[in-house]
C-alpha cells in the first residue's frame, strides 16, 4: 500500500454482504437486462451473488447521489474491446459487457464487484477508478499450472520458496491483488495476470511492476481481511493517499432494507 504524503486522501467504502442476504424483493432494484442475466444463472448460489452485487451498487450509489436506486444506471465498458477497436480490430458483435460505470446522477463514483463462496464485496470511490476481488482459499486441483498462468517470473521464485503449507493461501494472495488491479483498470482477467506483478502476500500491498501498455499511471492497493479461508484485495488508480472504510455486515443488511 502506497500513500502519499500531502495529497488530501480519497475515500473508498468497501460492503460485504453473504450469500443468505439474498432476497427475492431485491430484485425490483435490477433493470430488464441485469434481470434476464440474472435468470440465465443455472445454480441458485450464482443467481444469489450476482443479485446482491447489483443490488449493493445500486443501494449504496443511490445512498450517495442522493437518488432513488431506480434512477441509478450503469454503462458497461470494456476496455479491452475499445483498445481493439482504436488498433483497428473488429471486436465482432457481443452483448454489452466489461466494466460497470454508473451514470445518471451517479455519475463520477466508481464501483466494483466480486464475489467468491459465500461472500460478496462491493467497493466504491469517488472520481478514481476502483477495483475490487475476493477469492476462497481452496485446494486446486493443478495449482501448479494454474500458478505458471499467473505469476510473473520473480513472483514464482518466492512462491517456490515459501512451505508447501503456505502455497495455496499465497496463491490465492497474489490472484485477488493483480485481479483488483487488472478490474480496476477496465482490462479484467483479459489484461494477463502474469503481466501484473505485485509484492508477496506477506508483505505490504503494492504495485511492483506492469509489463506490455495498459498499465496505470498510479496505483494504492491494499488487502482485504475477510477471515482464513478468503484472500481480498482493493487497488484505486490515483496517486492520492486512500482511506478505507470498511462498512460491517450490520450496515449491509440495512442497507438491502432500505
Amino acid at each position: 500500500m502506497t500513500l502519499g504524503s500531502t495529497l488530501t486522501p480519497l475515500t473508498s467504502t468497501v460492503w460485504w454482504a453473504h450469500t443468505s442476504d439474498a432476497a427475492d424483493r431485491l430484485l425490483r432494484l435490477l433493470d430488464g437486462t441485469e434481470r434476464a442475466r440474472n435468470d440465465r444463472f443455472r445454480h441458485q448460489a450464482d443467481r444469489d451473488r450476482h443479485l446482491l452485487g447489483r443490488a449493493m451498487a445500486r443501494l449504496a450509489l443511490a445512498r450517495l447521489a442522493q437518488c432513488p436506486p431506480e434512477e441509478v444506471t450503469f454503462d458497461l465498458v470494456c476496455r479491452s474491446c475499445e483498445e481493439k477497436a482504436r488498433a483497428g480490430a473488429d471486436p465482432g458483435e457481443r452483448e454489452p459487457h466489461g466494466k460497470p460505470v454508473p451514470s445518471g446522477p451517479a455519475g463520477g463514483w466508481e464501483v466494483s464487484v466480486s464475489h467468491s463462496g459465500e461472500w460478496v464485496v462491493l467497493a466504491v470511490a469517488e472520481g478514481a477508478p476502483v477495483g475490487v476481488d475476493v477469492e476462497r482459499v481452496s485446494a486446486a486441483r493443478d495449482l501448479d499450472g494454474l500458478v505458471g498462468y499467473t505469476l510473473a517470473d520473480a513472483e514464482r521464485s518466492v512462491w517456490d520458496a515459501l512451505p508447501p503449507s503456505e502455497r495455496t493461501a499465497a496463491f490465492f494472495g497474489y490472484w485477488a491483488r493483480k485481479e483488483a488491479l487488472l478490474k480496476a483498470t477496465g482490462l479484467g482477467l483479459s489484461g494477463g495476470l502474469r503481466r501484473v506483478a505485485v509484492s508477496p502476500p506477506h508483505a505490504e500491498a503494492r504495485l511492483v511492476s506492469w509489463s506490455g501498455g495498459g498499465g496505470p499511471e498510479a496505483a494504492w492497493l491494499t488487502d482485504l481481511d475477510r477471515g482464513a479461508d478468503y484472500r481480498a484485495a482493493l487497488a484505486v488508480l490515483t496517486d492520492r493517499p486512500v482511506r478505507t472504510v470498511v462498512r460491517t455486515h450490520g450496515d449491509t443488511v440495512a442497507l438491502l432494507r432500505s
